[in-house]
């Protein structure tokens, strides 16, 4: 997969900690030291006090990830996409995701592709026979890659990274929000400073379920 930040809210910490100041100045202010700002959101993050994070929005591109991963992700509601249609796009090449278990596995990966490319053959003689894409696509494997543009604000990244950075998230998707804070880390560090699963700064709320290797000693 490739991952791209390709817009962000112009000083995101900045930005929300103007915010924050509003709710308790008597008068808008538009001057604050990226330090202060910073110190500032570290406090608000302590406190739980999080809605002034919404303030700060991010855009990436995603490219290469399979509809498996791309139908968890957008479950997250409070966030916007754009992904490739397969109604509209024909895939006369098309990529798929192959997962590491069967990747390193020697007769798992040869079946794997046996049939990925019986299913690719099959898509294209339906094309040829003329049928519609957006009828023909009903073959294509979970396993296909797909293209998107997604939206989110902060506090809903670190509510994603939260659920998905977790060592018992699917791998897939888990690498896809590592990639991602990796780089909104570099443009609002303050923020995404303790972004990840809830043990990080806390108690795992899995219990019997719980991996049993806290994140910080496994990321």
């Amino acid at each position: 997969m490739n991952v791209s930040l390709v817009a962000y809210t112009p000083n995101p910490e900045v930005t929300v900690a103007l915010a924050a100041r509003t709710c308790y100045s008597h008068h808008l202010s538009l001057e604050i030291s990226l330090e202060k700002a910073q110190i500032l959101i570290q406090e608000l993050i302590q406190r739980g006090h999080e809605s002034v994070l919404e303030h700060a929005s991010f855009t990436f591109q995603i490219e290469g990830i399979s509809r498996v991963a791309s139908h968890q992700l957008v479950r997250h509601r409070l966030a916007s996409y754009s992904q490739q249609s397969h109604r509209y796009v024909a895939l006369h090449e098309p990529n798929f995701v192959c997962p590491p278990s069967i990747a390193k596995h020697e007769e798992a990966h040869a079946l794997y592709r046996e049939v990925l490319g019986h299913c690719q053959k099959t898509y294209e003689r339906l094309l040829q026979l003329g049928i519609e894409k957006e009828d023909a696509r009903y073959l294509l494997p979970q396993g296909v890659t797909t293209n998107l543009f997604f939206s989110a604000n902060a506090r809903e990244l670190l509510h994603i990274f939260r659920l998905r950075l977790c060592n018992r998230a699917q791998w897939e998707i888990r690498e896809l929000c590592w990639q991602m804070l990796t780089l909104v880390r570099v443009v609002a560090p303050s923020i995404f400073a303790l972004a990840g699963p809830p043990c990080v700064d806390g108690i795992c709320p899995e219990g019997e379920k719980s991996c049993g290797r806290p994140w910080k000693k496994s990321a």
